[in-house]
């Protein structure tokens, strides 16, 4: 499933600190929250499980496939966590899964798309535009049911 929040923004390029654009932009985009999550210990949300993984794994390594259990154990949290939060990057679609090779034996490992934000967003732009679509057709459909109903 495709999900995304998508809001009026204006472009975060006035801003120099890449934490600032990635931290408002992933709350923009709906993947973290506006407070960090007090239960995991972190008092802000750039040392939050989401915005670690996300910043300090995914994009300082971009090429990098991280297993789950990887991921877990680098970021002091349980599995189910690192797949939550796995979970609404690949609805946003930016992520892939590929198959890596742990103590030869294959397991699968996250990435960002092509290991290339830029690339992988495309994804979601054209995830964007069908929903889109979908809602326009939704919308004239609807019109004209109203206008055949006979009311």
């Amino acid at each position: 499933m495709f999900e995304l929040n998508v809001i009026s923004n204006t472009p975060l390029e006035s801003l120099d600190d890449v934490d600032e654009v990635a931290e408002t932009f992933l709350m923009q985009i709906g993947y973290l929250p506006r407070t960090p999550d007090t239960r995991s210990g972190a008092k802000e949300l750039r040392e939050s499980v989401p915005y670690r993984l996300f910043m300090d794994f995914f994009m300082r390594n971009t090429m990098k496939a991280w297993t789950v259990d990887e991921l877990a154990v680098l970021l002091d949290t349980t599995k189910p966590t690192v797949y939550r939060h796995i979970n609404k990057l690949k609805a946003i679609d930016i992520l892939e899964s590929v198959d890596v090779e742990v103590n030869g034996q294959s397991k699968k490992g996250y990435r960002i798309r092509y290991g290339d934000l830029s690339k992988a967003w495309s994804f979601t732009e054209a995830n964007v535009n069908m929903a889109m679509e979908n809602y326009r057709r939704t919308v004239k459909h609807l019109q004209e049911r109203m206008r055949n109903r006979g009311d």
